[in-house]
């Protein structure tokens, strides 16, 4: 579904949208909450077939796009409880970060074989024939499956002739890497966030909407309200996001529209981070002091390996994300201003919500959202000129966005820095196969690598919180890279 312009995503939008005009426009908070939902669900023309459960899906989204979670299904708690402690000018988050709305899961089937009407009650009828479990019979002239005897081994499924046989599953459990969902007491979706790694795949892949994570957007337009120096920092994989005629210049512009202070590429981070990492790896890598260096900059990566993984925690680079070091960057440039972080990724407000972090990156919020506030304002960005310039990062930063440009970022610079070394690069998107570049890892099969890992299938222009479709991003951000002044940065 990724690209396609669902009702899915056409209703998270107008939920990022409305609680965009209600930070704006809104001088009854309360009672415009209250109302939203029947504002935003048509009576007449509700996508579910049913107004009133669109109605309390919606009425749940709205809570999570203002920052708060979910209500309980077992106590009276009204929708906008909770709403004074979020109508905030500063960072406000309550774990866990990715939910499910009951109100909103089919409870999918897990893991189901059936036979469809495309079954022709064959003579040979080879799918009776293959099941280890006599599971398959004929009925009336047709083939059927007795779920109790299933062991959803899919032989009969593989043999059938006419492809005949479903294999149906649940969307999200298929997406997640990390087998973090599981079932509550009806069989709808539940996260077991002791496993969940807060990449959103499991959202994106979710065709009912059941899945939403946690906004900043109210927040962060009361900051930018307050007064207050608001600099926006933007993802390598924001190329494209907002439309194809609209450059980084016009993107550019248009925030500035927005009302933020100045922007900065992330990509200056990303370069800082190839500059160290490359460092790192010649040092320790390949002296033998470590047996492999794993990349740092995907939260969820990291995630995977500190609680999968623990042995491999002091293999994890220690340089600062790119996120983190143009933070600091702006913050070097601008004392007194607040940063927001505009990425792909969900996860990356778990890594500012951290400790060490948190004074760094003051707001995150993904390029839907931001899609939100720029139609809040009535913003198109396709009537910008170019005048003002996005110049500020190397092709090496601004290729982080794509899966395996880390990697190749952090290796041009070891071949350029260091010639003399030898460099082995490895690199694994999504959780399935991050998994299992960390098993070789730790079996000692990756000895002597560089190891590059991404969460998102397709790395960060497959983020969560993507506009377009993955091919078109991938595009777009190697014409960016391509149009970068310098290669790599100099290495003084």
């Amino acid at each position: 579904m990724r690209g396609i312009d669902t009702q899915v995503r056409k209703i998270r939008r107008r939920i990022f949208k409305e609680v965009s005009n209600l930070a704006y426009h809104s001088t009854d908070l309360i009672n415009d909450v209250e109302a939203l939902p029947y504002k935003i669900v048509d009576y007449d023309e509700s996508p579910y077939g049913n107004v009133y459960r669109e109605r309390a899906v919606v009425r749940e989204m709205i809570r999570l796009a203002m920052g708060l979670s979910l209500r309980p299904e077992d106590a009276p708690v009204h929708v906008t409880q909770g709403l004074a402690e979020s109508d905030i000018d500063e960072k406000y988050y309550e774990p866990p970060l990715m939910q499910v709305i009951p109100s909103a899961c089919n409870a999918c089937p897990e893991n189901r074989y059936e036979v469809t009407d495309k079954c022709m009650g064959c003579l040979a009828h080879p799918c009776r024939e293959v099941c280890p479990k006599e599971a398959v019979s004929m009925r009336n002239g047709k083939s059927v499956i007795d779920q109790e005897k299933c062991i959803k081994c899919g032989k009969c499924k593989a043999v059938c002739p006419y492809d005949a046989i479903s294999h149906q599953t649940r969307p999200c459990l298929d997406a997640c890497g990390v087998n973090a969902i599981k079932n509550d007491y009806r069989g709808r979706a539940l996260i077991d966030n002791d496993l969940c790694v807060s990449c959103g795949q499991c959202m994106v892949s979710c065709p009912f909407g059941a899945i939403a994570d946690k906004s900043q957007i109210f927040q962060l337009i009361r900051a930018m309200q307050s007064g207050r120096k608001i600099v926006a920092q933007v993802a390598p994989a924001f190329v494209g996001q907002f439309g194809p005629k609209v450059s980084p210049d016009r993107i550019k512009a248009s925030l500035k529209e927005l009302g933020f202070y100045d922007i900065y590429e992330t990509a200056i981070g990303a370069d800082m981070g190839a500059m160290a990492e490359a460092e790192h790896y010649v040092h320790e890598v390949a002296t033998g002091e470590l047996p492999f260096l794993l990349t740092s900059c995907c939260p969820s990566w990291s995630m995977l390996a500190k609680k999968f993984f623990p042995e491999t925690i002091d293999k994890i680079s220690n340089a600062l994300t790119p996120m983190v070091a143009t933070a600091r960057k702006i913050k070097e440039d601008h004392p007194d201003a607040s940063v927001v972080f505009i990425g792909p990724c969900a996860s990356k407000k778990l890594e500012a919500s951290r400790r060490t972090v948190r004074s760094d990156v003051d707001f995150v919020i993904t390029f839907e959202e931001l899609a939100g506030m720029f139609e809040a304002k009535g913003i198109d960005l396709n009537e910008f000129s170019e005048m003002d310039k996005m110049e500020d990062a190397t092709g090496a930063g601004r290729g982080y966005g794509v899966a395996g440009g880390v990697a190749s970022a952090i290796e041009e610079c070891i071949r350029e820095y260091y010639p003399d070394t030898e460099v082995k690069i490895e690199h694994a998107e999504s959780l399935t196969e991050c998994k299992k570049m960390l098993m070789l890892a730790k079996a000692g099969k990756k000895n002597g690598c560089l190891i590059e890992g991404m969460a998102c299938p397709g790395g960060c222009i497959a983020g969560a919180g993507t506009n377009i479709a993955i091919p078109q991003a991938a595009k777009e951000v190697a014409g960016f890279k391509a149009a970068a002044a310098k290669k790599i940065p100099d290495k003084e």
